[in-house]
């Protein structure tokens, strides 16, 4: 059973818990949509700031969208395309302070100013991307990024 906790201690103890309880969601649990329907879940409710928690899922040819937590979003991304697309196509994170100075953004949710974009890989084939989006202007640093880097590790074991 999940247990909503108040997250407290150091970013990095958070962080801490958070992975702990993804782990605990996604432990013996076959299922890729139900691990990534809790794993987004997780993500809304964890990080503060934030409008839109949730992936993007490789289909061999664009990014369509899947479990997300926030306002209806785009179906489909072209690889190369937005924030998503080209995180997918270079298969490396976007930390974006400002997306409106983001060449070819796609905007899925005019309240979305940052983003923070993190690729889902395993064994060197590319399932989908996570992707978060925040009011707030330079929502996501450094530390977001390892953190959610770290998660996207944990889950692609799962799905």
């Amino acid at each position: 059973m999940f247990e909503n906790i108040a997250y407290s201690g150091s970013r990095e103890e958070q962080y801490s818990m958070a992975l702990s309880q993804l782990k605990g969601l996604i432990h013996d649990e076959p299922d890729r949509i139900a691990n990534l329907s809790n794993a987004s879940a997780l993500l809304k409710q964890f990080l503060t700031d934030t409008n839109w928690a949730g992936f993007y899922l490789y289909d061999g040819k664009e990014l369509v969208l899947g479990p997300f937590q926030g306002l209806p979003a785009c179906i489909r991304i072209p690889l190369g395309k937005g924030v998503c697309g080209t995180s997918a196509a270079e298969r490396r994170t976007m930390l974006v302070d400002d997306v409106h100075e983001f060449p070819g953004h796609i905007a899925c949710d005019a309240a979305s100013n940052s983003e923070i974009v993190v690729p889902l890989v395993k064994d060197g084939e590319l399932i989908g991307v996570i992707d978060i989006d925040s009011p707030l202007k330079s929502r996501f640093d450094e530390q977001d990024q390892k953190f959610l880097e770290e998660f996207a590790a944990i889950l692609v074991q799962a799905i």
